[in-house]
């Protein structure tokens, strides 16, 4: 089943009174429905050293198919790049000739930084030599970071020993992990430096920001030619908040204005969000179609997730 848009077409068949309330309805928004299956993310090239929260393997087949659609943009632009799955996978199957990650979190930064720079190599040899337990985890996070690539290793060393990758206030250092192995069941340091030392083949068609998204947004949003992949790991909605409190050390947006920036966009656009009523009332205002997408979370468990854009016919294909 593919893309289903509302059309002029299909109400005529209403009666008179139905049509025009809904024939206006549609000037302000159309809905997708995108029955796609739902990614096995084991299948998805694993690229981002990171756990992360909220993480997008699930979406790169159908940033795949978007990106592929449309004449290749010059320029992808995540400003709230998070664990950077997606902006990596465009990077690595040159699915635009630049890509620009954004993140504000300094201690996920300092991670990006380091990675992105000739400190590449050093940090894949911390990783390696790391004799990982729960007392070195222990004795190396209560060390202030020197330097920007020692606040890096430290973010990675967190993100994979903390109970989900949280890295907000609050979370703690896994105890038994899988299977009873505790640290160690998610620190796999070959994979985690080959992971590193791959990225560095792809640096140089990546700049990375340390900021404010909704400030790139504003900064590129005029160019035609720049692809823009909108997913901020703040959640809207009554319930979200808490959640987005709880997951991220950098959880209060403004949604409203960030929706009122995406809408000025005029290059490609693909937002990502919540099922929540409130942001397809945000959507509507500013006039975008909306669809949903199949997911699962990290229970195994299917969700829904919100996927918003100018122009969603691509996902037809889906």
């Amino acid at each position: 089943m593919g893309l289903k848009k509302r059309t002029k077409r299909h109400f005529f068949q209403r009666s008179k009174p139905y049509n025009r309330f809904m024939n206006q309805l549609a000037l302000w928004t159309s809905e997708v429905s995108l029955p796609a299956p739902v990614v096995n993310v084991a299948q998805i090239p694993q690229r981002s050293p990171f756990r992360y929260p909220g993480g997008k393997t699930w979406l790169v087949p159908h940033i795949r198919v978007w990106l592929n659609s449309v004449k290749k943009p010059r320029t992808f632009i995540e400003p709230f790049v998070g664990g950077g799955i997606v902006s990596l996978t465009v990077a690595f199957e040159n699915l635009s000739d630049h890509v620009i990650m954004v993140e504000l979190d300094k201690e996920v930064a300092a991670l990006w930084q380091t990675i992105l720079s000739d400190d590449n190599e050093w940090l894949a040899e911390r990783i390696l030599s790391f004799d990982i337990s729960n007392e070195t985890v222990r004795d190396e996070l209560a060390t202030a970071p020197a330097t920007r690539r020692d606040m890096g290793f430290q973010t990675l060393l967190k993100n994979r020993t903390y109970h989900g990758g949280i890295l907000a206030p609050g979370s703690g250092v896994l105890k038994y992990g899988e299977n009873g192995k505790g640290v160690k069941s998610r620190w796999y340091a070959q994979t985690l430096a080959k992971r590193i030392r791959n990225i560095a083949h792809v640096r140089d068609r990546i700049t990375f920001i340390e900021g404010d998204g909704i400030k790139v947004i504003k900064k590129y949003a005029a160019q035609k030619t720049a692809a823009f992949l909108i997913d901020p790991p703040y959640t809207a909605g009554k319930n979200g908040k808490r959640a987005g409190k709880r997951l991220y050390t950098h959880f209060e947006l403004d949604h409203d204005e960030l929706f009122r920036q995406a809408e000025k966009i005029k290059g490609q656009l693909l937002m990502t969000y919540d099922n929540a009523d409130e942001v397809k009332e945000m959507a509507e205002r500013q006039g975008f179609e909306t669809g949903l997408i199949s997911m699962m979370n990290t229970h195994h468990a299917t969700m829904q997730e919100l996927i918003i854009g100018h122009d969603l016919g691509w996902a037809s294909s889906l």
